[in-house]
Parts: C-alpha cells; structure tokens; sequence
C-alpha cells in the first residue's frame, strides 16, 4: 500500500526525459515526462517508430500539494488551453518512451490518467490497451474518466521499452480556461502496485460524491414526510413541495450516475442536467415556496413560471457548444439563459422575502433560512461569479458549498414539517 499511495501523492514521480530508464523494484513512477505531444490526430502516431522529434514537449510535473478541483485526486496541472493552445477543441496525442530495467519479470501495469479533458485512448507499442470513451463515431462519446488499471502483458524480463502513447479528444462541453488534454499523469509501475493505486485512487472518487449520493435519499425521505403531512391536512397546498423534493433529488443522483459509472454520457448528462432537471427544478422552488407561506395563488406568478421554464429549456439547448455550432447561436443563448436566471433569482428571494414579512415569527424565519440554503445551491453559478469560494478540501476530500448548504437544509426541512405535524396533531385533538 505504501507504494501505491506514494504513487497517488506524487512522492515517487520522477521527471522524465523523452527517453529515459527507469527502475521500479516496489515502486509506482508517476509518468510525468516531459512528453511529445502535438495537436491533431493520426492512427499512426501509436506506432512506436514514428518520428515524434519535431513534436512540442509537455511537462506533467505538478507543483507540491496541487489537486484537482472536484474530489481532491492529487498532481493536477494546467491544460493545454493554458500551454499555448487557448480555445483548441479536438484531438492531440501524447507520446513518451520508457525503459524498464527489471530482472525478474515483475508483471507491470499503467494506472490511466485520472483527469482528462475530455476522454482518452492508451496505445503501448501501438497496442490499444483500452480508454475512457468510445471512439467509434465521427466523434467520440464522451464518459467520465475514471481510475483504470492496464496490465503490460507479454514482455520478457530484463530491461523493457515501452513507447506510451494517449490519444485524447476534448468536447466542446469541456472548453474553458484552463481546459485541454490531461490533467493527472497517468502512472506505471508493478501490477500489485497499481492495482492498489487504482483502489486509492477509487476511494478518493467515492468520498467525494458520497455526500451527493446520499442528499437524494434525504430528500427523497423528505417528500415521504410532506406526502404524510398532507394526509394530515390536505386543504394545505404541498404538492409543489414534493414536485421539488423530487427534482433536486434527481438532479444529485445525476451527478453521481454521470461520475461513478459509465450508463450516461457526457451529453445525455448535459441535456438532463442542463438543459430539463434545472429549469424545471427553479421553477417548482418557488412555487413551493410560494404554496409553504400560504401567499395566494396568482395566474401571473404561474404563468410567468411557465414562460420561464420553457424560455430556460430552449435556450439552455440552443447554447449547448455541440448544438449546431456553425450557427454562432451560443453566446446569445447563453446570455438569455443567464439573463433568465437571474429573473428566476429575483422571484425567488421575492417571494420568499414576501412570505417572511406577512408573517413574521420564528416558523416563517426558520423557513426563509431553509430557504436561502436551498437557493445557495439552486444559484451556485451566480454566486461562484460574484467570488464566492465553491468548493473546500477538508482531509484532503472535496466537499462543494452545495453539499454543504443542502445537508443544512435537509436538516432545517426536516424540522420545519415536525412542527407542522405537531402543530395539525394539536388542531385535531384540542
């Protein structure tokens, strides 16, 4: 295990020219090269003898402590939109030679990278080992890149040359600042080694969605509870309530259906995350709220919801960067979807703030705060574009402002529908 969690942390990578001998012994070496690589694409850059000699030098060394930005996976560096290529979207390939000098025919392995923009194939003397995606179509379908483990296999002991090669294609849906190629370098060493490289390195994946796993389940209870406290009561409305218990749930479960298997794609997550689960879960918060302080129903509220959520859905699909690129409707689109947010904001904190002030007491306040924490994560981009920090590491796991203000308000909701029922159970017996 010690080896594989120095590999992970980064205290046995070694800088390595384009070719260089390495011995492994126990060890796992991160591959952090400098390696070959250049834009484009072409089958037979896999091939060991192709001359890379002209190609440009990318080092993976990350500096000390740095991490990736979602689960805390260590030896993040920037991407090649930050190396010269801003705004490139496509493929580009990876190459570096490594010798091996090993006299007893230890079975060794690659750990694959685990941060990749956007997915990857491995080829090993021009051997296709396996990948993250399917590159089948015109291009690729895009999957989360996951830890894998790739057995080098066939090799006689002694010194061995393996010329490593990674073919990465970055989507249109993962362009950004620092976006491009690989984040994490992938790693090589002993077959046991890696093996256990690939168990830390899922244990660190798991501890940061576990919290996104288990917030539906709380909310999914949640609308059990409000389902019970209509058979309490039911002239009370609460069926919007349940509607975006509901939703929420879904939009987390989504997350971690996307980023610890491979059943969705990249863009079925896109469209269900982006384009249909968001709209419609702003839309049934405030009229949940609405409908929790008792305000009274109105045509213009419902139906300025209803233009909303349709005007939110088209432009949220008109914007995606793979939807009929050649057309330029992007930048438009996605200004009308902001722009749209923020009027669902304001409808928001609105109606929420009206329903405080018609009743002010301890009930109405507790819930105006359940409130807020449900709008920190229904809002999360507007409030990461104003500077507010996202994301923490504590223990070295990645754990989202969300995550945080969705357990508050699992908490504060769950109070809030207690009092409920105490209040209904007094109304019935006294």
């Amino acid at each position: 295990m010690l080896a594989a969690l120095g590999g992970i942390s980064g205290t046995a990578s070694a800088d390595l020219p384009a070719s260089a001998t390495i011995r492994i012994g126990a060890a796992t070496v991160v591959l952090n090269g400098p390696w070959k690589f250049s834009t484009g694409d072409d089958l037979g850059w896999a091939a060991p003898d192709v001359d890379d000699s002209h190609w440009e030098t990318v080092d993976l060394t990350p500096a000390p402590g740095a991490h990736d930005g979602d689960v805390g996976l260590p030896g993040y560096v920037s991407g090649w939109s930050m190396r010269g290529h801003p705004g490139y979207i496509g493929y580009a390939w990876y190459r570096l030679r490594v010798t091996v000098d090993d006299d007893h025919n230890t079975p060794l392995a690659v750990a694959g990278p685990t941060d990749v923009d956007s997915t990857y194939q491995l080829y090993v003397d021009g051997k296709l080992l396996g990948g993250s995606g399917r590159f089948s179509g015109k291009t690729p379908t895009v999957y989360s890149v996951q830890p894998s483990v790739y057995p080098l296999t066939g090799v006689p002991a002694g010194t061995r040359t393996y010329v490593i090669a990674l073919r990465v294609w970055m989507d249109p849906g993962d362009a950004g600042e620092d976006s491009g190629g690989i984040h994490i370098a992938p790693t090589l060493g002993t077959l046991d080694g890696v093996t256990e490289l690939h168990e830390v390195q899922w244990l660190q994946t798991f501890k940061g969605y576990v919290v996104d796993a288990a917030e539906p389940m709380a909310f999914v209870l949640l609308a059990i509870l409000v389902f019970a406290l209509m058979a309490c009561r039911s002239r009370d409305a609460y069926r919007w309530l349940v509607v975006a218990l509901l939703l929420t749930a879904c939009l987390r479960v989504n997350q971690v259906l996307f980023y610890w298997t491979h059943y969705e794609s990249l863009r079925t997550y896109d469209v269900a995350t982006a384009v249909l689960l968001t709209p419609l879960t702003l839309a049934a918060w405030v009229m949940a709220w609405r409908d929790w302080f008792g305000l009274k129903p109105s045509r213009w509220l419902s139906r300025t919801v209803l233009v909303l959520t349709l005007v939110y859905v088209l432009f949220a699909l008109v914007g995606r960067p793979w939807f009929a690129p050649a057309y330029g409707w992007a930048t438009a689109a996605n200004f009308l979807v902001m722009a749209v947010r923020l009027i669902f904001a304001a409808l928001y904190l609105c109606t929420v703030g009206y329903g405080l002030l018609r009743q002010l007491r301890f009930s109405t306040c507790l819930a105006a705060l359940t409130a807020v924490l449900m709008g920190i994560g229904l809002f999360a981009r507007e409030l990461s574009s104003i500077g507010l920090q996202g994301i923490w590491f504590p223990y070295g796991v990645g754990v989202s402002r969300t995550q945080y203000a969705y357990a508050g308000f699992s908490v504060l909701l769950f109070v809030l529908l207690l009092m409920r029922f105490i209040r209904y159970a007094r109304a019935k017996w006294y």
